[in-house]
């Protein structure tokens, strides 16, 4: 729940801007991840998707978050977003950042003599 369920449902309603965060949203982010789950278990022994996949599992129960914050009327950004998904990735914090090393190269002292 800590880290799948709670952030996720975090970025949806803040995406969305949902007046209040109600057991429903809780709900169809745990049945959301269930789905996961489901369709995965096949493929390998894991209860819960890998912290390397966490942040598109995250943007999927987001998603999911918000259609049911739509559904309930409870969003406050309108229009809704055509694609929701790009919508929940653009307003993702970023860690790419340019690098401010300057490039260095290898100088080999023996051609000089």
């Amino acid at each position: 729940n800590n880290a799948y369920i709670f952030p996720a449902v975090a970025l949806g309603v803040m995406c969305c801007g949902s007046i209040n965060i109600p057991d429903e949203l809780f709900l169809q982010a745990a049945r959301r991840s269930l789905i996961w789950y489901l369709r995965k278990i096949s493929q390998w022994a894991e209860c819960t998707p890998r912290l390397s996949d966490i942040q598109a599992t995250s943007v999927t129960i987001a998603v999911s978050v918000i259609e049911k914050a739509y559904e309930l009327n409870l969003a406050t950004v309108y229009p809704k977003p055509e694609n929701l998904e790009q919508f929940v990735k653009d307003q993702l914090y970023s860690t790419d950042y340019p690098t401010f090393i300057p490039d260095t190269y290898e100088y080999d002292l023996s051609k000089n003599q």
